[in-house]
């Protein structure tokens, strides 16, 4: 009996391997992460090393390949001020809808016909509505974006989060992202650079203004139906977003089951969708 690892990331298989998988599921995750900041004590790659190891284990759980990570994403929000030092990397909208659609098309020109997105990061998911409809439009293909659950939409593993709602568990370098960290590699968490923070609108709005989390939302007479373009800095003091002293890895490997459970059941039912492409071919390379 051969004792050969199961190689399911594109990057690792030959195209043999590729050939023969895609005739068993015609189903292929794309991993989207980011380098950007986050707080003092996670790294650069806090939402791409969450992002892979749920892929890697959904991936495993469905039997579905997956794509190299993409490390940087859409962060122009989290680049702070010029000489700063930050070390945040960002993509023009522009730039990451040309990615998507470049990637889905590569795909679905070798026989994929459903292709699944997944990103940790919230901001890869606002500049890419346009282009997924595009690529459905033009191929037929099914194309969906997996945010993994956190956030305002972190019910898939809310009853593994020990922080109260106030503290925003589920938000940046928080209780969730430095347990999902440890869960990577706990050597990547610098523990005595920890702080509890919160977030507040930009000083520069006046008292009148609110906020509670993260969004693009400021909240105005008790109303948070106004969305302003804000920079990180502007209202989170030291890009952390909640308490990253009730993370452990034992939290954040919890937190991989869950959501890569939810996510490999995702992979099953889409593995059902009936979807007709109707072009494969990748019409970019008369432009080469």
């Amino acid at each position: 009996m051969s004792s050969k690892k199961q190689r399911r990331n594109l990057l690792e298989m030959s195209y043999e391997d590729v050939q023969a998988h895609v005739k068993k599921t015609d189903v292929i995750m794309v991993a989207m992460g980011s380098c950007e900041k986050h707080g003092s004590h996670d790294p650069l790659g806090t939402d791409s090393f969450t992002t892979l190891v749920m892929v890697q284990r959904a991936a495993e759980k469905a039997d579905v390949l997956y794509t190299p990570l993409m490390p940087f994403g859409y962060s122009p929000h989290h680049m702070g001020t010029v000489g700063e030092g930050v070390g945040t990397i960002t993509l023009s909208g522009e730039t990451y809808r040309r990615l998507v659609y470049e990637i889905a098309r590569s795909l679905i020109f070798h026989g994929y016909n459903k292709i699944v997105f997944v990103s940790h990061h919230g901001s890869n998911s606002k500049p890419i509505d346009e282009i997924l409809r595009r690529i459905r439009y033009e191929t037929g293909a099914f194309v969906a974006w997996y945010k993994t659950p956190t956030e305002r939409e972190a019910t898939v593993v809310e009853d593994l989060l020990q922080g109260p709602p106030e503290e925003t568990p589920g938000w940046h370098a928080g209780e969730l992202e430095t347990s999902t960290v440890m869960a990577y590699d706990p050597d990547l968490v610098i523990r005595e650079r920890m702080k509890q923070d919160r977030t507040h609108a930009p000083k520069w709005m006046g008292p009148a203004f609110s906020k509670k989390d993260g969004t693009a939302q400021v909240m105005f007479q008790r109303s948070e139906n106004i969305t302003v373009p804000m920079e990180h800095h502007e209202y989170s003091d030291t890009a952390t977003i909640g308490n990253p002293f009730r993370s452990s890895r034992e939290q954040g490997l919890a937190l991989v089951e869950r959501i890569s459970d939810h996510l490999a059941a995702f992979l099953e039912e889409v593995k059902k969708f009936d979807i007709k492409v109707t072009q494969r071919d990748y019409p970019e390379r008369a432009h080469y």
